[in-house]
């Protein structure tokens, strides 16, 4: 107790850090408002049907559920002994992602079965449609609006996740009585993990065009339950590929089948690098942007093709 309050008292190290967090955080927020305003003047229609969804996610309690336990659990992370003989950086840095990503996930995937599928069945979409509005507005209106309070979550989560990493540097060295870390060394284990924040924003936005597409035509249980399923096969596919060289015909053709149907999540883990205590490039970062905005849009086009079929009187 006596070595947390005189961490907290000497905070000058972990808390020069902070100011780039903000700084950061405060961009994050800019660039979302720029690009919704933009989405405004280019496509007005899609951009109402955005707000409202917005609006309606940020209104419901879930949403400051899920960002009240998320920013609990991040800060508990930092006094949790892990007893990984000096590890205990990448532990939280490792746990930290995963309850960001997982608690936007769950949100994106209970917007959409809120927002498509309860209003397709209540009869809302109908209404909306009879309007000058387009079922293409439709869809891609509503996933935009699910993307932006994932973005909030990230935006507000990630600086406290940031903030928190730069305090277990100093907390890690004082409690193994180790030097204490310059501000720099602190920064240092910030920058490394601002690109894994990226990946996993990505995955959590290729997750909820998923859920979107699925939206279309089931409620929200089936939709959980294969949202779940693809989010774990998305990331044993990798695994699933290479056990299946040599096996009979069959299950190559099964593993490379689901490899091209189902998102290559793997490729927004950065657990590999965080063991290793490497840095992401942001070059990889680029890519799996790209592969995100690729995927995504083969999402939307079969949720286009899968509304366009959909009777909603």
């Amino acid at each position: 107790m006596v070595n947390q309050l005189v961490l907290f008292a000497d905070w000058t190290t972990w808390a020069k850090p902070l100011g780039i967090v903000a700084v950061g955080a405060i961009g994050g927020v800019v660039a979302l408002f720029v690009v919704l305003t933009l989405l405004r003047l280019a496509l007005p229609k899609l951009s109402a049907i955005c707000w409202g969804t917005a609006k309606e996610a940020l209104s419901q309690p879930l949403f400051y559920v899920l960002l009240a336990f998320g920013a609990f659990a991040i800060m508990i992370l930092t006094i949790i002994p892990y007893y990984t003989l000096g590890d205990d950086v990448k532990m939280v840095k490792e746990a930290g992602l995963s309850i960001i990503m997982i608690l936007s996930i769950v949100l994106a995937v209970w917007t959409a079965s809120v927002s498509v599928s309860e209003e397709i069945e209540g009869r809302t979409a109908l209404t909306v449609l009879s309007k000058p509005i387009r079922r293409w507005h439709f869809i891609l209106g509503k996933f935009a609006g699910i993307v932006v309070p994932v973005a909030i979550m990230f935006i507000v989560l990630g600086a406290i996740f940031l903030g928190t990493v730069s305090f277990k540097v100093a907390y890690d060295a004082r409690e193994s009585s180790q030097p204490e870390p310059t501000w720099q060394q602190c920064a240092f284990e910030v920058e490394k993990i601002v690109p894994g924040l990226g990946l996993a924003f990505m995955e959590a936005v290729v997750m909820a065009s998923v859920s979107v597409a699925i939206s279309t035509r089931l409620a929200m249980l089936p939709n959980l339950v294969i949202c779940g399923s693809i989010y774990a096969l998305g990331h044993l596919v990798p695994t699933l590929v290479k056990s299946a060289v040599g096996q009979l015909e069959y299950v190559p053709f099964v593993a490379n089948l689901l490899a091209t149907i189902l998102p290559m999540l793997e490729h927004f883990t950065v657990y590999g690098a965080i063991s290793t205590g490497g840095m992401i490039s942001w070059e990889y970062v680029g890519w799996a942007g790209l592969y995100c905005v690729l995927y995504c849009t083969l999402a939307m086009l079969l949720a286009l093709l899968l509304f366009e079929e959909r009777d909603l009187a």
